[in-house]
């Protein structure tokens, strides 16, 4: 059983991002604050429950949430800053889209920077300790899989729609026979040191 809390504080917020070890694509981060009466059995880390239930948690999230946002941080700034602080930062941004100021918040993972001065904890597999960062991580997971789904049509040899940017065998296919796009992180190494790539 996941839990509600962490803190003695209120105002709870749980943040965890989606997408980092994409090859195309932005690095999404959602942020979440739920209320005391919050209960769900169905809700866990967004890798552990199907597209179906995510998609199917995703507005439940959102009515039942005192309040929530997200954020995406895309390729150009992600290849700029790196991949690390492109998902600290997502998550600061996604925080700054609440309309209500947390009093503590809880991180997924083992990094963070401190946001305004408000006091923190990183929890390393927090997704599924906590029903605050499971929910950051389904509306952040579902946030960026809508949008690959919209760039797929843009570029659908790639199947974005299918891999949503993450580095499979037929990703790896696609950029070898077809190249690069705009939407891909041109500081990742896009193809194994076998298949080298002209930038």
């Amino acid at each position: 059983m996941l839990k509600l809390k962490h803190s003695e504080f209120e105002l709870e917020c749980g943040t965890d991002e989606a997408g980092r070890g994409c090859l195309a694509g932005p690095v999404t981060a959602a942020a979440v604050i739920l209320k005391p009466s919050f209960k769900n059995k169905i809700l866990n880390d967004s890798k552990q429950i199907s597209e179906k239930k995510r998609d199917f948690l995703r507005p439940i999230i959102e009515a039942e949430a005192l309040c929530y946002g997200f954020y995406h941080i895309h390729e150009e700034e992600i290849d700029k800053i790196n991949i690390l602080n492109a998902s600290i930062l997502a998550m600061h941004k996604s925080i700054d889209a609440m309309h209500k100021t947390p009093e503590f918040i809880i991180i997924d993972g083992n990094k963070f920077k401190p946001y305004k001065d408000i006091p923190f904890e990183t929890i390393i597999k927090g997704d599924g300790k906590y029903l605050s960062i499971a929910a950051a991580s389904v509306l952040a997971k579902t946030y960026r899989d809508e949008y690959m789904s919209k760039i797929h049509e843009e570029f659908p040899m790639y199947n974005w729609k299918q891999n949503k940017g993450y580095p499979t065998k037929e990703h790896r296919a696609a950029i070898k026979k077809y190249g690069i796009t705009k939407y891909h992180r041109k500081t990742f190494r896009l193809l194994p040191e076998q298949l080298k790539l002209e930038l």
